[in-house]
């Protein structure tokens, strides 16, 4: 049996329109900002996924994702260098 690491984080709830949940592992995540330049939402001009209070592991602004705007496309997880977003569908 293997053994599974949690990593301490947040989720947000209600992200795609209720379809799926936002999670972020702040120990993971060291606040480069790449999911804030390629999120598609934010391309536009909106601001989806924004720097947080809580912060990452030197540190660092985590980010957060505005569940009213955020469509659960899946971007910021598969560009994360460090695997620090999760999208869990509902």
């Amino acid at each position: 049996m293997t053994k599974v690491q949690e990593y301490p984080g947040f989720a947000i709830e209600g992200c795609g329109k209720g379809k799926a949940t936002w999670r972020l592992y702040t120990e993971l995540c060291k606040g480069c900002g790449l999911c804030l330049v390629k999120c598609p939402i934010n391309k536009k001009g909106d601001n989806c996924l924004k720097w947080s209070k809580e912060v990452g592991i030197y540190s660092t602004p985590a980010v957060e994702p505005d569940p009213t705007l955020c469509i659960a496309c899946g971007t910021c997880e598969r560009l994360c260098p460090d695997s620090a977003i999760r999208i869990d569908r509902n």
